[in-house]
């Protein structure tokens, strides 16, 4: 993921952020814009398309996205000089200061008309950045397949290869009303790839942290993580329950779904991962290097010396504390839709009845009850009875163990719920005391690999990357070899119109039958959360598909890169052609 500080050299002045969430790409000199499903699935659950699809017949039929904006970035340029310097003039006035001030000042020096500038820092502030971003907010949705197509085998298929989805929407960017007008673009290459192909991916990633400590990692493996997983997966269960028995609570909850759905896997599999690689002693490993370079210089030993040590000592303090906190995070912050309707409650004054009732009215009472149900009882079991409030403690020893009646209780009497949630002492479990050491940590092993002439690129923060790689196949264990891409067939084995995630449309299905081109493709490009509708290019910068997903054998690689199995997987350019041409009859297929 080496961080793009010279998009035009890069050349991806066609590649776009989705409000930082998903990465897009121009495809044609009239704004058209494509990405995954899966980054426009709000979007269309709130316009109640995701079980249709949706297709402009004219450009009158664009849908306008309130809302919704694009960044295309203009150009990186490297401060890190001018920060160092206003850190000593804040430090000799007197001044405290943190990145959110040195971001104010740092944006507001460099503010740019009709661009927006945002502060980046790398490696713990090692080298600064600001990026300059060219915004549009005139986004309109072109064409969307159905989710029985785009995201076909649903959720049993998620972060597994191989898989069949058509993980693909379109958007059309405008400017003054009228399609932008772009000068870059990406082509499009029809002939598509075969193995061994060259592949490059430009996105906007959101988050790694492979410059964690094995104390850290330790950590989230041991507390965190498993509660996460556990929890996360029971409602993901009560939701499905719901869903699967009335269509309203599908259309209700299904970007809630999409989303839990997305991070539990995901979280399980990072578990998974890290302990069959050997990631904490990965780690230590390099630790070990490390702290044989700090001894080696008196400097280094006076600034880092106690760094290692320091970090070690504090996640083992915080340990039950921390312990505590994601325990009532996952229940009452995380455990139901209504959580964050009632922590706005808290400072609607007057208006606090009408937040919840709006809150309310996106739920189903019965799925919220239940999932409100299943949060008491997981936290009254495991919270430390000294951080109960009175509250709490009272209407525990009222109801018992009869959560069903305590749910529906507290949700009949929503001010009482309010103060119910955010009664806890939470502010009992903050251990910030670990951040400036967990930065130390980070500037040493910058400072180590710099010393020792090894490249190295950020952890990923929203900022434009590039990863270089191949078209491959994946051996994810022993004697089990897979093939680098799948096919329509695959679709025809799992299609079950009784299974929501399988029941591809019957008219869909008769007209693939005359495509016989690869569906998905895997490449081993490095890409993470926020590359979803990256642009997958070949050696001579054309579009060959979109990555999508990654290999569940590949989930540590938010904390140490695995490249004998990481893959990228890839939805194939030919198989959006195909759909857009066979099935929509489209009219973009000219302008591409």
């Amino acid at each position: 993921m080496w961080l793009v500080t010279d998009p035009a050299a890069a050349g991806a002045q066609a590649v776009v952020s989705m409000d930082f969430i998903g990465t897009g790409s121009i495809i044609s000199p009239e704004g058209l814009l494509i990405t995954n499903h899966h980054v426009a699935y709000s979007d269309l659950a709130g316009l109640n398309l995701l079980e249709s699809g949706f297709c402009a017949r004219t450009r009158e039929e664009e849908l306008r996205i309130p809302g919704k904006k694009v960044q295309i970035l203009q150009r990186m340029l490297d401060v890190t000089e001018e920060v160092d310097a206003l850190k000593d003039s804040l430090t000799r006035a007197g001044i405290r200061f943190g990145s959110r001030k040195l971001s104010a000042i740092m944006e507001k020096r460099y503010g740019t008309p009709g661009l927006t500038v945002s502060f980046e820092s790398m490696w713990a502030g090692e080298r600064d950045y600001l990026a300059f971003y060219k915004v549009y907010d005139d986004v309109r949705l072109v064409l969307a397949p159905p989710v029985s197509v785009a995201a076909f085998g649903g959720d049993e298929d998620n972060w597994e290869w191989p898989q069949h989805k058509a993980d693909f929407t379109l958007y059309r960017i405008y400017e003054n009303g009228a399609p932008l007008r772009s000068p870059w673009h990406l082509k499009v290459a029809s002939a598509g790839v075969a193995e061994g192909d060259a592949t490059e991916v430009i996105g906007y990633p959101g988050r790694t942290r492979r410059y964690s400590s094995s104390f850290e990692l330790e950590h989230e493996m041991k507390v965190r993580w498993p509660l996460a997983v556990r929890l996360r997966g029971r409602q993901m269960e009560i939701i499905r329950q719901g869903m699967d028995a009335d269509t309203a609570v599908r259309r209700k909850y299904s970007d809630r779904f999409f989303n839990l759905s997305n991070f539990q896997e995901y979280q399980a599999g990072e578990l998974d991962a890290c302990r069959r690689y050997g990631v904490v002693a990965a780690k230590r490993k390099l630790e070990q290097e490390l702290a044989a370079w700090i001894a080696a210089d008196p400097a280094r030993t006076a600034r880092w010396g106690n760094t290692l040590p320091e970090l070690e000592r504090i996640y083992r303090e915080s340990e039950r504390l921390e312990g505590l906190k994601a325990l009532f995070q996952e229940t009452l912050i995380r455990g139901t839709m209504i959580a964050p309707t009632l922590m706005r409650m808290q400072s609607a004054g007057p208006a606090a009845m009408e937040v919840y009732a709006k809150g309310a009215a996106a739920t189903d009472p019965a799925t919220e009850q239940r999932l409100l149900a299943y949060a008491l009882s997981e936290y009254f079991k495991g919270m430390d009875p000294a951080f109960l409030g009175e509250r709490q403690e009272a209407l525990r020893r009222r109801f018992g163990s009869d959560w069903e009646a305590f749910a529906a209780w507290l949700w009949e009497r929503p001010q009482e719920f309010s103060d119910f949630v955010t009664e806890v002492r939470i502010t009992a479990f903050r251990t910030e005391d670990v951040v400036p050491v967990r930065q130390e940590y980070v500037r040493a092993l910058y400072q180590m690999r710099q010393d020792k002439g090894q490249a190295q690129y950020p952890d990923a923060n929203s900022t434009l990357r590039i990863s270089r790689g191949k078209v491959c196949p994946l051996v994810p264990r022993d004697a089990v070899r897979c093939n680098w891409f799948s096919t329509a067939r695959g679709i025809f084995e799992k299609a079950d119109p009784a299974r929501h995630d399988f029941a591809a449309p019957e008219d869909f299905l008769r007209v693939l039958k005359a495509y016989d081109g690869p569906v998905n493709f895997i490449t081993d490009d490095d890409i993470t959360g926020g590359n979803s509708g990256s642009p997958v290019l070949n050696a001579r910068g054309e579009m060959v598909g979109l990555a999508f997903d990654g290999n569940k054998e590949s989930l540590s690689s938010d904390v140490w890169f695995v490249p004998s199995v990481t893959r990228c997987v890839c939805v194939d350019i030919r198989y959006i052609l195909f759909i857009l041409t066979h099935c929509y009859h489209s009219p973009v297929v000219a302008e591409l």
